[in-house]
């Protein structure tokens, strides 16, 4: 049973940013820092001096252009380079809290410790190791929802590997039909990278990761079938909310494209495709 919150759409008042950020990034370790905080390229200060960009800067830039002011980071122990380098988040514009957990089944389980805090507001989230365009996603993604009231609305993407990324069956206007997490082959075109969703969807989470807590203290591998390292995906439960009736929209960037730094390939087409050659760096 979904119980309905109203908050108020006009403005982006009842907007904040969520960014998971309690992963190990096993897949590319060791590393020096957290990978949330590696350089990926340079840019321009307000001074017009020139310093590195880290990775999640990237995803903060985005909330910033959208006017999403307010943003929680859910930490996992040991990660505490991240706010010692954000600190209350002057320095890339927008306003940053943070969340300390023990322990996660996933990604929705880490989004979930934040529920507290954002219960009754519409939430924008995005992972901090995937870089993508365009500026303003955010905006139209919350623009969509507004226009829709759609529950949530996926930031889509023509998918590189179908193999790795939940692929999503769309309708002529913008509905989703069905969600395929991890196909071993599909003739569908668009996976999602992004998100922005209600209050109501919110709630739904909450209740669905209640539920898969249980699942996997019964047993830990629950999910090591549509996730490589066994951890319940985000995917998941947009799958679920599909399958429950709750209106799941998505806005595709056709002309897009995305890359998650999460391995070492991965960040050395990163690097190369955020390497400005034309800074002059005197």
């Amino acid at each position: 049973m979904i119980r309905v919150i109203i908050a108020d759409l006009t403005t982006m008042a009842d907007v904040v940013g969520l960014i998971p950020a309690a992963g190990r990034g096993k897949r590319i370790a060791p590393l020096p820092c957290s990978k949330e905080l590696y350089p990926i390229g340079f840019r321009r200060d307000a001074h017009g001096d020139l310093r590195p960009e880290v990775a999640s800067a990237h995803l903060l830039d985005k909330f910033r252009r959208a006017g999403i002011t307010r943003t929680f980071v859910i930490l996992r122990e040991g990660k505490w380079d991240i706010p010692a380098y954000f600190g209350d988040g002057r320095n890339v514009g927008v306003d940053l809290a943070y969340v300390v957990i023990e322990g996660s089944i996933g990604p929705p389980d880490t989004l979930d410790r934040a529920y507290p805090f954002v219960a009754g507001q519409r939430v924008a989230f995005g992972f901090p190791d995937i870089l993508f365009g365009p500026d303003d996603v955010f905006t139209r993604l919350l623009e969509h929802q507004r226009t829709t009231d759609a529950h949530i609305v996926l930031g889509c993407y023509p998918a590189h590997d179908v193999r790795q990324l939940d692929m999503l069956d769309i309708d002529p206007h913008g509905a989703i039909r069905a969600v395929h997490l991890k196909p071993q082959t599909s003739s569908l075109v668009f996976s999602w990278i992004c998100a922005v969703w209600s209050a109501e969807f919110s709630l739904f989470l909450h209740e669905h990761v209640e539920r898969e807590r249980a699942t996997h203290a019964r047993n830990a591998q629950a999910y090591s079938g549509i996730d490589p390292q066994g951890d319940l995906p985000v995917g998941a439960v947009i799958k679920a909310a599909v399958e429950h009736g709750l209106r799941v929209h998505g806005v595709t960037f056709p002309d897009e494209t995305f890359i998650d730094i999460g391995t070492p390939a991965n960040l050395i087409l990163a690097l190369k495709a955020k390497v400005n050659l034309d800074i002059d760096p005197a």
